[in-house]
């Protein structure tokens, strides 16, 4: 098993911060959850399911299979129960990826058609990153729908993951490579 490298540390942050914004959001009813919003994706739900597409059609790229999206959003959103359960189920697939690949299966470049058109040449580290990195964007919008509503909830900041989760989640991984 390979050392723990950042974009494990990155993918694990990922799930945590997901899985903290969806307990956010979970307070919400699935009418609030779904109404329509001034928002890009239109609704939190959308929000949510717009990441999980684009971790879809990553996923089918680093397989080398094809996937059912021809845009990077769902036609009809699919109820936030169900997006939920599958972006856990998708952040705990990268996180597994991360951890198991070398360095030298990270550095593998993957080529790919982008949903818009044009072809893509990425490494798997690479679309780890842009996994992660596209799923902090759309968390902001998330937090910043939630905090319209005045939901309480608790902080999915990348310094409160340090601090509070990675030091025993890393240990405890150190520990069963042992």
């Amino acid at each position: 098993m390979p050392d723990l490298s950042l974009v494990h540390r990155m993918t694990a942050y990922t799930a945590w911060a997901d899985d903290v914004m969806l307990r956010n959001a979970e307070q919400l009813s699935e009418a609030e959850l779904s109404a329509p919003r001034d928002a890009l994706f239109k609704s939190i739900t959308g929000t949510f399911d717009h990441t999980l597409v684009v971790a879809e059609i990553f996923k089918a790229h680093i397989e080398g299979k094809s996937h059912p999206h021809t845009a990077r959003h769902r036609d009809t959103v699919l109820p936030f129960d169900a997006v939920a359960g599958r972006l856990r189920a998708m952040n705990d697939h990268y996180v597994a990826l991360a951890r198991r690949w070398t360095e030298t299966e990270l550095a593998e470049v993957i080529s790919f058609e982008f949903v818009g058109g044009g072809e893509g040449r990425m490494s798997r580290e690479d679309i780890l990153l842009h996994f992660v990195n596209h799923a902090t964007y759309h968390r902001g919008f998330v937090s910043t729908l939630l905090f319209q509503l005045k939901t309480k909830g608790a902080a999915s900041d990348l310094t409160v993951f340090l601090r509070d989760i990675w030091p025993e989640m890393s240990s405890r991984m150190g520990e069963a490579a042992q």
